[in-house]
């Protein structure tokens, strides 16, 4: 079902990456990519950095969480976030690292310096900067599935509210909360993401059948996902698939989780609105708006921005 697609296919073959990479969207809002551009050091020096911030003193790393930020940027403690339409909280903390740039600072903050990780800074925006370029190189794939030109989605991502997550899954040492998982069902709200560390096992997406598939790429490979954007914008041609993280099986709670999903976003100001394309072979249109207004909305569902 999740047959890896190796991505040198589109250096040779544009056109068969492309369709490749749309189809298994089609069918279950995933994908799995092979020979991925993103650099091996990088994303190890990245995955130590990760665990020796998770590891710091509670006290050390609440200095890092914003109250009222949304979780945008920076730490969010564990406990914080739950999938839309469900009250357990999810088992997990998290860290946020955002684009830098000089404008739309309203909306996207500076990513906080961590002083205690002397590599965390540059080797997590490294990384973001690497998921980012390897992220609008699949988004060209994207456009020619959808018959658009290569580069439609361009200048609408370049300057886009997105984010590298570094997600820690604690180990646990009693009961699970009932009802909770560590990451409940849900979809993820931006354009695609492109996720790293997903061997460990429990990663589920929801089939249109209805059944739940482990997805548990090969050691070395990318999983990528539709969001809600996407799904809203080819007016559900592709689909942003429920998906969620199990619990551990007992006899491997005692180990801890981690990965790095990269939320690939639009630019504040996009308007989001149905292709033609996509709406004459049976879609169906969502009214329009904006991608800032659109993740203000999603953040107060999800609550991360409390009214």
């Amino acid at each position: 079902m999740f047959e890896p697609i190796s991505y040198s296919l589109w250096k040779s073959d544009k056109s068969a990456f492309a369709q490749k990479l749309g189809d298994s969207f089609r069918e279950t809002g995933f994908a799995v990519i092979s020979d991925h551009t993103i650099d091996s050091d990088t994303i190890n020096t990245v995955q130590q950095a990760c665990k020796d911030f998770f590891a710091l003193p509670r006290s050390v790393k609440q200095s890092y969480y914003e109250d009222g930020g949304g979780g945008q940027r920076g730490y969010t403690p564990f406990g914080s976030e739950n999938a839309k339409g469900e009250s357990a909280i999810d088992l997990k903390e998290f860290w946020h690292t955002g684009r830098k740039l000089e404008n739309y600072n309203a909306i996207m903050k500076p990513t906080p310096n961590v002083d205690q990780v002397p590599a965390f800074d540059d080797a997590t925006y490294g990384l973001f900067e690497s998921m980012d370029k390897f992220g609008r190189d699949l988004l060209a794939g994207i456009a020619l599935y959808l018959e658009l030109p290569e580069d439609y989605f361009e200048d609408k991502v370049d300057h886009g509210n997105s984010i590298l997550r570094l997600l820690h899954y604690p180990a646990q040492d009693k009961p699970f909360p009932e009802g909770s998982m560590r990451a409940a069902a849900h979809e993820d709200i931006n354009v695609i993401t492109l996720l790293l560390g997903a061997e460990e096992a429990g990663l589920q997406a929801k089939h249109r059948s209805g059944e739940w598939l482990d997805i548990n790429p090969p050691e070395g490979t990318l999983v990528i996902n539709c969001g809600d954007m996407l799904q809203r914008l080819t007016a559900g041609y592709l689909p942003s698939t429920s998906h969620r993280v199990l619990n551990p099986a007992p006899d491997r709670v005692h180990l801890p989780r981690y990965s790095m999903p990269y939320f690939l976003h639009f630019n504040p100001d996009v308007l989001i609105k149905a292709l033609p394309g996509c709406v004459a072979k049976g879609g169906t249109a969502e009214p329009p708006i904006t991608a800032a207004d659109y993740l203000h909305e999603r953040l107060v569902e999800i609550g991360l921005i409390k009214t």
